[in-house]
């Protein structure tokens, strides 16, 4: 598979670390972000290799520092990851996203799936969300709320808020009818992450504001969107969340009405 050569002159990408343990294997590769997951990430792995997933796509963890020992190297490379991006440069969610984002497109994949480490996304619909990627779709939302996906003990305030609001609004603003926005399940193309109107290696992009921009600003420049199902399971009890109830959720719905609004769009030639 021939790719042509990435210039990263002008991407804003936080520093990292990079720690490869195999060359890429495929046109395809799963980023799972991390921090102090515990024993989340290796359940997630351990069911992801039962799935197989190693040897449809390679598995690429980006670590926003985490300090708890759940990354220990022998271990991941027994389950399968073929690389761990260690984030040492400032930001959140966002900005290790573009680390691992910025590591793919050099690196030659074809496609990026997204998911996230915590373990409550079941890692079974990768290959619905490779497939799609192959048919040509450029963004792929995994999605609880439409038939086939699954919604287990959604904490009632966060159903609510996407239900009602996160999602409505994305779909009102951007024009394409999403129905869960708010979950980092996704597949995205290369075409789309490296069209300079989306240009999403920009530094304003530093904690949540990547996921709920791309949901805006890709159906709005005609890329082809999809949702597919999947299923999101919350554990019993008071759900692991690294977003403050009252401080996160507020940043989160002012990131939301900025995106809607177009603020995160790239200035000069490419804002439109």
């Amino acid at each position: 598979m021939s790719v042509e050569t990435v210039s990263s002159n002008e991407w804003q990408v936080p520093a990292y670390i990079k720690n490869v343990w195999a060359a890429r294997s495929g046109p395809w590769c799963v980023v799972i972000p991390v921090i102090n997951e515990g024993d989340r990430i290796k359940r997630l792995l351990e069911r992801m290799n039962v799935a197989g997933v190693h040897t449809l796509a390679d598995i690429i963890i980006v670590d926003g520092g985490s300090t708890d020992g759940s990354l220990v190297p022998a271990q991941l490379q027994q389950l399968g990851v073929a690389a761990l991006l260690v984030k040492t440069g400032v930001g959140r969610l966002s900005a290790q996203l573009r680390c691992a984002y910025a590591f793919a497109m050099n690196s030659g994949y074809e496609g990026v799936i997204t998911i996230d480490g915590n373990d409550k996304d079941d890692p079974a619909a990768i290959p619905s969300f490779i497939a799609a990627l192959e048919q040509g779709v450029d963004f792929i939302q995994g999605s609880r709320f439409i038939a086939g996906g699954e919604a287990i003990n959604t904490p009632l305030v966060r159903h609510v808020a996407i239900r009602l609001l996160h999602a409505p609004l994305l779909a009102l603003f951007s024009g394409y009818k999403w129905t869960d926005t708010t979950q980092g399940f996704r597949g995205y193309s290369r075409k789309m992450l490296l069209d300079p109107r989306v240009a999403p290696f920009r530094e304003i992009f530093t904690e949540y504001e990547l996921l709920a921009y791309l949901s805006y600003r890709a159906p709005r420049l005609g890329f082809d969107c999809l949702e597919l199902p999947s299923t999101r399971r919350y554990p019993p009890g008071k759900p692991p969340t690294k977003i403050s109830f009252v401080r996160g959720n507020v940043k989160v719905f002012k990131t939301l009405i900025k995106a809607c609004l177009g603020q995160y769009n790239p200035s000069g030639p490419h804002d439109q």
